[in-house]
């Protein structure tokens, strides 16, 4: 059972946007490392977007300037905004978070591979 909850996604027109919302059990309030994630059949989970242990954002280069990433601690939800769409947008995306740790050197870094994920979201873009 995921312990993350997606709502949003759908069908787009290209150049049309969407809207992907995650509720996590307190992962944003305990500054969780947060992503999102998109797979398409036969295809590897690809990260697009991340919220990293140092409070950056990060996106794949195949979305930058059209995906924004954002949270609010309050509701302990993440969202993905995805603006100007495009057809090979098209794949089940997949809201992810992960316990920071710190180590020998007292730097922090994201648990890898991610530890809790939400259940999917199919975001479908036509021409």
């Amino acid at each position: 059972q995921a312990q993350l909850v997606e709502s949003g996604g759908g069908s787009a027109h290209a150049g049309g946007s969407l809207r992907l919302s995650c509720v996590t059990p307190g992962y944003v309030e305990l500054r969780y490392c947060l992503a999102w994630f998109r797979q398409e059949p036969g295809r590897e989970r690809e990260e697009v977007a991340a919220f990293n242990v140092d409070s950056s954002t990060s996106y794949a280069e195949s979305v930058k300037g059209r995906f924004t990433f954002s949270r609010m601690i309050s509701t302990n939800t993440m969202y993905l905004q995805m603006n100007n769409l495009k057809p090979e947008d098209t794949a089940m995306y997949f809201c992810a978070a992960t316990p920071p740790y710190k180590d020998v050197s007292g730097a922090y870094h994201c648990s890898r591979p991610f530890r809790h994920w939400g259940q999917g979201a199919q975001v479908t873009v036509s021409t």
